[in-house]
């Protein structure tokens, strides 16, 4: 029951106006199936409001067309239609707007699967508007990219696994959405007819001749079946309110031969509805003022739905009172929409600068792979600033993200053209390069070692001084030039693996020089020390090579110098380079580049692998939030990136000398 005095519970004319043009809650319905419900509804309703004038004495009626209250009014019908969609104010709102494709993908999973259906379709809409608007920007991109590596845009296709996911996602949306209403729709005509027949038997009550108390009895039945009846048609739920309400309020008039009973009602409607406003009265001093609200509209729903009419002299300062903490929530929501406003505003001025620095950068000219790769990652970054920037006024949404990906589209051109150029350069040198493995292969058996040799150190330096050739050729044509001149260099290498008297003699000086180093004092001077050392180094450099067995004599030699650089104290930085540069002298004295190929290579892998480290214990760091410098576990992550920096400077340092030999 609701109180009478309650102005918008009373005339509920312009409001049923508003919700007959609200759109259907399912499209399918058929509106004729429901003509005839709706007919006797507004007919009854016309009626029962001359009636029903004649009982309401307030000076409140302008209080219909109050803002908030309508807002509420309309909720609150679209909440009695389907008791499942106020699920939808607890439903948390995620910034949608900066997600990737696979996370809107994801979140639309778990809504379908966790949430009820008809709970979360704001969020479904705006998870499908910023997919949808991600995925065609994607679709352009590859478009363009399809179309500069020279392919026909009728011939153009793409599709990924995360768009196959989403459909599959949105398609069981739908399902159940569809499934939702059908068995919706055959439970609110049921439920409209149920309480029509409920306010014809409140019409009986007067004229039924028996005992007041029965009488009474069966009117707390009614009341307790309209409440247990579940929801109707939105566009029906006012029309049918009112004249339930107008016609309990002519039963309480009729029950003026009792009034024992009736202000006991009141009395009991008068304490709830007291209640009622002390909990608004409590959520008007509640910072939360979107929780407020939320908690308000229930508040309404109870004093209108679920309570009747309170002693006439309490009609109009309760509800004076409840409509006062009303407009305080409200005041308090409408401040909290205009900070939102502001932060809108903010993040509008950062995505607009992010756009100019795009349109700055696609605008410089680009001569240099590597100045370009540079600039494809700080767009990336900018990218990704971009989609996490948050919203921007509605007003302006669709402007901005029309100039985002028209600036990003405008980098993605001259990218495209710079690559488009470069690759004419490539095939140039692929064929280049494709020359000298023609010499390679024409030579790698030949005998002539003293005319060839030159001819294929010569080519091997040409192939190195020729820039970058088609990626899907790279490998390839590598392995056959590798394989050319590794044949013929390695018959040159097995024809003089024999020990020659030369390389004995070698081994004897090597191994007497060996001996003398360990009596060796050095000065205790550091400097003079580490003097002394590398002229050792330099002698056992001119003693010669050794037989291919006796190598093993080169790292004792290693060893010998660690021992005696430790002996001095040199730094390890240090002590390792001068170490070595013995190494290169060695590698350097073979007759092709090969030794210093293999060690370059695997000097740049460890780079890689190094800095690879380095990144991920650094990111590891990131996992330790509020964590104590002097934990032990951050303390080692810290050691261990130290360590792994110190061994990167020295890698870098003998990258240097290798290129340096060249």
């Amino acid at each position: 029951m609701s109180d009478i005095n309650n102005p918008q519970e009373v005339d509920g004319t312009e409001e049923l106006n508003s919700h007959n043009n609200s759109t259907p809650i399912n499209n399918n319905q058929n509106a004729e199936e429901t003509s005839t419900d709706a007919e006797t509804i507004d007919e009854s309703t016309e009626k029962d409001k001359v009636i029903a004038e004649e009982h309401v004495e307030t000076p409140e009626a302008s209080v219909e067309n109050d803002e908030v209250i309508n807002e509420i009014e309309e909720s609150n019908a679209e909440d009695a239609e389907d008791e499942g969609n106020k699920d939808r104010h607890t439903i948390e709102v995620k910034a949608y707007d900066t997600m990737s494709l696979e996370a809107l993908a994801i979140e639309l999973e778990k809504l379908v699967e966790k949430e009820k259906v008809q709970a979360i379709k704001s969020h479904v809409d705006q998870i499908n508007s910023e997919f949808k608007t991600k995925f065609q920007a994607l679709i352009d991109e590859k478009k363009e990219d399809f179309i500069n590596d020279g392919g026909n845009e009728i011939d153009f296709y793409y599709s990924s696994p995360v768009q196959k996911r989403y459909k599959e996602a949105y398609k069981a949306y739908r399902k159940k959405v569809n499934t939702h209403y059908q068995n919706l729709e055959q439970n609110l005509k049921q439920n409209l007819a149920d309480k029509l027949e409920i306010i014809e038997e409140l019409k009986g009550l007067i004229n039924v001749e028996e005992n007041i108390n029965t009488t009474y009895k069966h009117f707390k039945e009614l009341q307790e079946r309209w409440r247990n009846t579940g929801p109707i048609p939105r566009d029906k739920y006012n029309n049918a309110w009112n004249s339930y309400h107008h016609h309990v309020e002519i039963f309480y008039d009729f029950l003026n031969i009792n009034r024992d009973l009736r202000d006991l009602d009141f009395k009991h409607n008068l304490e709830k509805k007291l209640l009622i406003i002390e909990r608004a009265e409590e959520l008007a001093k509640d910072d939360d003022a979107m929780r407020a609200f939320r908690e308000l509209q229930e508040l309404h729903k109870m004093w209108k739905e679920e309570l009747g009419p309170v002693p006439r002299e309490h009609r109009e300062s309760i509800w004076e009172r409840f409509k006062a903490a009303t407009k305080t929530i409200n005041e308090k929501r409408q401040f909290y929409y205009k900070e939102i406003d502001k932060i809108y505003e903010k993040n509008l001025e950062l995505k607009l600068d992010i756009i100019s620095r795009i349109e700055e950068i696609a605008a410089q000219d680009t001569n240099s792979h590597s100045s370009l790769q540079k600039k494809i990652k700080t767009v990336e970054a900018l990218r990704e600033a971009f989609f996490s920037a948050g919203k921007v006024p509605i007003k302006v949404n669709e402007d901005t993200w029309a100039k985002f990906k028209n600036a990003v589209r405008l980098f993605n051109r001259k990218k495209n053209a710079f690559y488009k150029d470069l690759k004419k350069d490539q095939y140039k040198n692929l064929q280049l390069k494709l020359d000298l493995i023609q010499i390679a292969e024409d030579n790698k058996d030949s005998d002539d070692f003293e005319t060839v040799t030159p001819l294929m150190k010569k080519i091997q330096g040409d192939w190195k001084k020729i820039g970058h050739v088609p990626r899907k050729d790279s490998d390839k044509i590598w392995k056959r030039f590798k394989a050319a001149c590794n044949s013929y260099f390695d018959r040159i290498h097995a024809k003089r693996n024999a020990a020659s008297e030369e390389q004995v003699e070698a081994y004897n000086k090597k191994n007497d020089f060996l001996k003398s180093l360990k009596d060796l004092e050095l000065p205790k001077d550091k400097k003079e020390g580490v003097k002394t050392i590398k002229e050792r180094i330099k002698q056992w450099q001119t003693l010669g090579r050794v037989p291919s067995d006796k190598r093993y004599i080169d790292g004792k030699f290693q060893k010998t110098i660690d021992s005696l650089l430790t002996s001095l104290k040199v730094d390890k930085t240090e002590a390792e380079m001068i170490k070595y540069e013995n190494k290169l002298d060695s590698l350097n004295t073979s007759d092709d580049n090969r030794n210093l190929d293999n060690e370059r290579s695997f000097i740049r892998k460890k780079i890689d692998e190094v800095k690879g480290q380095i990144n991920q214990l650094e990111n590891n760091l990131q996992f330790f939030t509020n964590v104590d410098e002097d934990n032990p576990l951050v303390k080692e992550v810290h050691n261990n990136i130290k360590e792994h920096k110190d061994s990167l400077i020295v890698l870098k340092e003998k990258l240097k000398k290798i290129k340096a030999l060249y």
